[in-house]
């Protein structure tokens, strides 16, 4: 497997802008913008740009790596708009894939959502409160099952 990029998409009002992955007979879950890096991508924030252009119709400020996880890399950015209209890949244009809905969440509530993969949820949500990773309110930290 090739390297992936995923985007930490922070909205101008401070949420995390997500995509909510609605496919029948499944529980609804949330993942953050990216995918894999191409050949012809000159980076990975090159990959990444072009991802989120892809999936949320906008263009990305790419800032700091966050962290690197079995192969993807999270990056922290901002995007000002987008507009799912302007979202291309054949993802979109199958009906038989679901649905993929852009979603801007408050830090507070990501960890009331299946947000994927789990492994970065208190990374995120720590960075979006501005607090140390490991200490993001156990309020907004997933239950363990």
């Amino acid at each position: 497997m090739g390297s992936r990029v995923r985007a930490v998409l922070v909205t101008p009002r401070g949420r995390l802008l997500t995509i909510k992955r609605v496919r029948a007979g499944a529980e609804p879950y949330w993942v953050l913008p990216g995918g894999g890096v191409e050949a012809s991508d000159a980076s990975l924030e090159a990959a990444l740009r072009r991802e989120v252009l892809e999936e949320v119709g906008g263009h990305a400020v790419i800032g700091r790596l966050l962290r690197v996880v079995r192969g993807e890399h999270f990056f922290l950015a901002r995007i000002d708009t987008w507009d799912p209209v302007r979202r291309s890949g054949p993802e979109f244009a199958d009906p038989a894939n679901g649905a993929y809905l852009l979603e801007e969440i408050p830090a507070e509530m990501l960890g009331r959502v299946n947000l994927q993969p789990e492994s970065i949820v208190e990374l995120v949500v720590a960075e979006l409160l501005g607090l140390e990773p490991g200490r993001a309110p156990a309020a907004a930290r997933r239950p363990v099952e």
